[in-house]
């Protein structure tokens, strides 16, 4: 794509969630780990690896295909996947769909039509997308999930 993953957290907000973003090997694999603690002080309550889809700020075209597969392993919580298009124009509004990441790699396809409006009233286009979000939110908990492979699939 161009462009690198980056770790976003609570704190743009003033929460006092702590996002660790390392690259590291889990079996044969070299994974993305997200990990560190989220916390719901001072209305916070998550950590993200963000990745913009294109490296001048347009728009990412996925119409051709049917969602996003994911190959993850983590600590047997629930994470989200969250999707940023045209349409999502204030920081807390995004398409989100969730996921168990077990403790053994495991591969998941994550169907468009499954990523639900967040604070939004339009559906998801997915022929403008901006951003794709590895998201661990919305509970207290320790976070640590690996992300070995993305793709979109037809």
């Amino acid at each position: 794509m161009g462009t690198r993953w980056r770790a976003v957290s609570d704190q743009v907000m003033g929460g006092v969630s702590e996002a660790t973003l390392v690259h590291r090997q889990a079996g044969r694999k070299d994974c993305l780990r997200l990990s560190g603690p989220v916390r719901l002080d001072n209305n916070g309550g998550f950590i993200q690896a963000a990745l913009d889809l294109s490296p001048d700020g347009d728009f990412l075209d996925a119409s051709a295909y049917t969602g996003l597969r994911i190959s993850v392993r983590g600590n047997g919580e629930v994470y989200g996947l969250h999707l940023r298009s045209a349409d999502a124009m204030r920081p807390w509004q995004s398409y989100r769909a969730s996921f168990l990441a077990s403790e053994t790699l495991q591969t998941i396809e994550l169907p468009f039509s499954e990523f639900v409006p967040h604070r939004l009233e339009k559906a998801l286009d997915v022929s403008r997308l901006r951003r794709v979000g590895l998201v661990a939110i919305g509970r207290a908990f320790q976070a640590d999930v690996s992300l070995c492979a993305i793709a979109f699939y037809r």
